[in-house]
């Protein structure tokens, strides 16, 4: 029997440069992967209530092999390009780099998905504005732990990893159902406690997936696009 079909859950993570962003959202992305593959296996009706979610891969104008987050990479040209041509749900400019999240996040939404997207701080007002009930996660750090972290992975020269840390110093938006995470102590720890956000966002509603093109059985509990 068909229910109503529930509209989805974005999750904007956001946070200065050093805050472990990436590596808090790929603890995440692994522990769920385990999760879902469990319950997918051992249960035929358990997943029937579990909503997938989407970690999705951001464009960045940098090349590949930079280091850092998995991403797209573009040129500034092409960056700009898919920009006027409306291929991005969101995008800016920070620090000389272009960022993009694709547009195929308005359909996972429309499916009822959770969707959690590498955000910018600066761009969260006009993010509201698109999408007014998404979830604000800010990641911080004790500043110490920014500038160790930003000189070990040493894609910054010490110009930039001072302009980096400046930036650090944005005051918390002040806005409803802010969710703070402090990313000062081990991957391990703050990353249970992040994870365990997901276990609430994934079990809110039952989703019917049926579309034109693929039923909800078919559908992946969990993508990491």
């Amino acid at each position: 029997m068909s229910r109503q079909r529930t509209p989805g859950t974005l999750i904007y993570v956001m946070g200065p440069s050093g805050s472990g962003k990436d590596s808090l959202m790929d603890y995440a992305r692994r522990s769920l992967n385990s999760f879902y593959s469990l319950t997918w296996n051992t249960s035929s009706v358990a997943h029937k209530d579990l909503r997938p979610v989407f970690f999705v891969r951001r464009y960045i104008t940098r090349p590949a092999g930079a280091g850092g987050e998995r991403h797209y990479p573009l040129s500034m040209e092409e960056f700009q390009l898919r920009r006027l041509r409306g291929e991005f749900a969101m995008s800016w400019e920070s620090h000389g780099l272009g960022y993009g999240i694709g547009a195929v996040i308005d359909v996972m939404l429309s499916n009822g998905a959770v969707v959690v997207v590498n955000g910018s701080r600066k761009y969260l007002p006009r993010a509201l504005k698109k999408y007014p009930s998404l979830t604000p996660v800010l990641i911080s750090a004790h500043p110490e732990v920014l500038c160790s972290r930003l000189e070990k992975r040493g894609r910054e020269n010490t110009a930039d990893i001072r302009e980096r840390l400046a930036g650090a110093n944005m005051e918390a938006p002040d806005i409803p159902g802010l969710i703070q995470i402090d990313n000062s102590g081990s991957l391990e720890d703050t990353g249970r406690c992040f994870t365990e956000l997901f276990y609430g966002w994934r079990q809110r509603f039952y989703i019917n997936f049926t579309s034109r093109t693929q039923d909800r059985n078919s559908y992946p509990p969990f993508c990491a696009c």
